[in-house]
């Protein structure tokens, strides 16, 4: 497996498994654009840089994580849910099925106003240091 899938199924997990995040968008939490119900979450772009020190393959792979709200244009509901993503992901601890996780961290979040007048987007951005 890659070491990027293996971050995104790690993200996915600790989001799946967070009481704080399940308890606003219930099990819509996917990878990719699926026709979802609001409120949800979606994976969205990532990428890395190679980090290698000392004879240590690592890299630092950046996540994206969009939350999605519905509610009238009400940006108070968007904000609940990113701060419910950053505590889910922030210095959080687990293993990956490829490489070894050093450090995870919410890097950034922002609240967007989508076209349509009544959608919010949260973007989650996580920097993950792993060691290849």
């Amino acid at each position: 497996m890659s070491v990027s899938v293996a971050l995104q199924d790690l993200a996915l997990s600790l989001l799946r498994n967070s009481g704080e995040v399940t308890a606003i968008v219930g099990d819509r939490i996917v990878d990719g654009n699926a026709d979802l119900a609001f409120p949800n979450i979606t994976l969205g772009l990532s990428d890395f840089q190679p980090d290698d020190a000392d004879c240590i393959k690592a890299r630092q792979e950046t996540l994206q994580i969009d939350c999605w709200t519905q509610e009238a244009g009400k940006k108070w509901p968007c904000r609940a849910l990113v701060d419910a993503v950053k505590g889910a992901l922030h210095d959080a601890e687990g293993e990956l099925a490829s490489g070894a996780l050093v450090q995870i961290v919410v890097s950034l979040a922002r609240i967007i106003d989508d076209p349509d007048g009544i959608t919010m987007h949260g973007v989650v951005q996580i920097t993950a240091l792993i060691e290849e």
